[in-house]
């Protein structure tokens, strides 16, 4: 088994300080930095995010994985060459306004992060005028909009609306996600894509990115 294979096989198993030994040997071997995140550690979540789709995977499994994802990127980050790491694009994240949850948004980020995204995470309670602040400033290429609850559905297309209105939506696209939306509903509000899960939430962005 290669390195890579090893290092991507540990990850999928969720063991963060085996991944952390194993992302080091690689490094000291002299594998190139981004080949191992690349060729070793996205693949990896790649199939995290496919396991968890299909079921075989569960929540507490996958985070573990990503928790373990992030701490070797940490160990990455300084060898990446500047530009080589948020290669996949930005995205400005947030729940929408009148919404606190925020488990699924976390693992949306922790998924997008994985796969090599820049994300900006606003947090809950987001209201349209912050997203567009946010948009302004950071220039993404993906936002997300994350409501965990009915209540707060109408606050997705207001925040589209805003975004609207700002004269900024054609330079992005929006996903929206969360328990009680589907893509009926993502497709009424106007917004790109629907992900029903954080491993197609990143998949989705990447795509809309390629």
């Amino acid at each position: 088994m290669s390195d890579l294979q090893a290092i991507t096989e540990t990850l999928i198993t969720g063991d963060g300080d085996k991944l952390k030994e194993l992302v080091q040997a690689a490094v000291d071997a002299g594998v190139p930095a981004n080949e191992i995140l690349q060729k070793g550690l996205i693949v990896g979540m790649d199939i995290v995010g496919e396991k968890m789709e299909s079921g075989d995977m569960f929540i507490p499994e996958v985070l573990m994985s990503a928790k373990a994802m992030s701490i070797s990127v940490e160990i990455l980050k300084p060898l990446l060459a500047e530009g080589e790491s948020s290669s996949a694009g930005k995205v400005v994240i947030g729940t929408v306004k009148g919404d606190l949850h925020d488990i699924g948004k976390n693992l949306v980020v922790m998924m997008m992060e994985s796969a090599g995204f820049e994300v900006i995470d606003l947090g809950v309670d987001v209201d349209p005028a912050k997203f567009v602040e946010a948009i302004k400033e950071n220039k993404p290429n993906v936002v997300g909009l994350s409501a965990l609850l009915t209540t707060t559905m109408p606050m997705m297309k207001k925040s589209i609306q805003g975004i609207e209105e700002s004269g900024l939506r054609d330079s992005l696209k929006i996903i929206v996600g969360g328990a009680p939306v589907n893509k009926a509903f993502a497709d009424e509000i106007g917004a790109d894509g629907y992900a029903p899960d954080a491993g197609s939430a990143s998949k989705m962005a990447k795509a809309m990115n390629g």
